[in-house]
């Protein structure tokens, strides 16, 4: 089948190139490091991956993790810890830190889960709705306010509003994490994402991606301020308590890193395919929940309707994932269409043909 529901963006996971450094790195260093990077796992390769990734995002540095799952849910659940590693040398603070997280409502599961392991606080606010993050936090009596946010919502595909979130970070001293793991290489002049999409950044500002999208391997990361990753380093126990990325994985991103920075046509291509879909489909009027992103949802409402169509559409020979509850509300069952750079206009023609005949 043709497939619509892939996260390799820009086509990048069978790439020769990719497979050709992969295999480098598996005759070098072998399948799997097998340790972890605080003890005997730390090499030159992952240090210089996370100097380009620290780059890409404009920050002073990065911190590799194994999948992006495991970013969120190591870094959301030791930040509000992090502070009391000082005390194990005599430190004492001067107040008392009382923590919070604000998180969106349609955030991904690997935060919603990160956070209830830091055992902090969360107050949920309405989907990018800034001024009930604004209420919520002027309520909150926390000492230390940490806002979350996706990026690009996987299941809406709309654009968390950057700028008013770090606006508000300033009004409120917050910090400000945002999951960058559907818009790093996909969005921006460069595919630097999210911030570079706005012209924004910040010291506040956490910014959080995946390698298993637009980069076509695994892995995640952080980009943030040194003091953050070398504290981060020792309080993370999914950095320093498992093993890291396999050593292929790392020479296959850094070649996809070089590939997506060099070849800018790649994400033209996608962004092309993208804008031909949302006019053949706007032309059917069939609703669009969203068509800012690469992830264009098409609401169908009914769940066993949505069920129905993306099985006929499997039958023609288009892979397209129907999105159910639980995943979002009951009510508002879609079709998720993920563009691909390497997607043919006659593919999309034919796949919107396909489904004008069932919606």
């Amino acid at each position: 089948m043709v497939s619509f529901s892939s996260n390799n963006y820009l086509a990048l996971a069978h790439d020769p190139r990719m497979i050709a450094a992969a295999r480098e790195g598996l005759e070098r260093y072998g399948v799997a490091n097998c340790e972890s990077r605080l003890l005997g796992g730390d090499m030159e390769i992952y240090v210089n991956l996370e100097r380009k990734l620290a780059t890409l995002k404009g920050k002073d540095s990065a911190m590799l993790y194994a999948t992006g799952y495991l970013t969120n849910v190591g870094v959301l659940s030791a930040l509000p810890r992090s502070g009391m590693l000082p005390r194990v040398y005599g430190f004492r603070p001067t107040k008392r830190h009382k923590y919070a997280y604000f998180s969106d409502e349609s955030n991904h599961t690997s935060i919603r889960e990160g956070i209830a392991l830091s055992g902090i606080p969360k107050l949920t606010y309405a989907h990018c709705d800034m001024e009930d993050l604004r209420k919520k936090l002027k309520s909150s009596s926390a000492t230390t306010k940490i806002i979350v946010s996706d990026g690009v919502f996987s299941m809406d595909g709309d654009i968390a509003p950057l700028p008013d979130l770090i606006q508000i970070a300033d009004e409120f001293d917050a910090t400000l994490y945002v999951d960058d793991a559907h818009g790093t290489g996909v969005i921006g002049a460069t595919g630097g994402g999210i911030g570079e999409h706005f012209g924004v950044n910040s010291p506040r500002l956490i910014s959080m991606g995946t390698l298993s999208k637009a980069y076509g391997a695994i892995g995640g990361f952080i980009a943030t301020e040194n003091y953050i990753s070398d504290t981060l380093r020792f309080t993370s126990s999914a950095y320093g308590f498992t093993s890291t990325m396999p050593p292929d994985q790392v020479y296959a991103v850094t070649a996809a890193l070089d590939i997506v920075k060099n070849e800018p046509e790649r994400r033209e291509r996608l962004w092309d395919n993208q804008r031909y879909f949302v006019e053949r489909v706007e032309a059917l009027e069939m609703p669009l929940v969203s068509k800012e992103t690469c992830i264009v949802p098409v609401l169908i409402g009914d769940e066993e309707k949505c069920e129905r169509s993306a099985y006929e559409l499997s039958e023609r020979g288009f892979h397209v994932d129907s999105i159910l509850y639980p995943a979002v509300k009951r009510g508002k069952a879609r079709l998720r269409f993920n563009m691909n750079a390497h997607h043919t206009h006659a593919q999309i023609d034919e796949l919107v043909g396909a489904l004008g005949d069932y919606r």
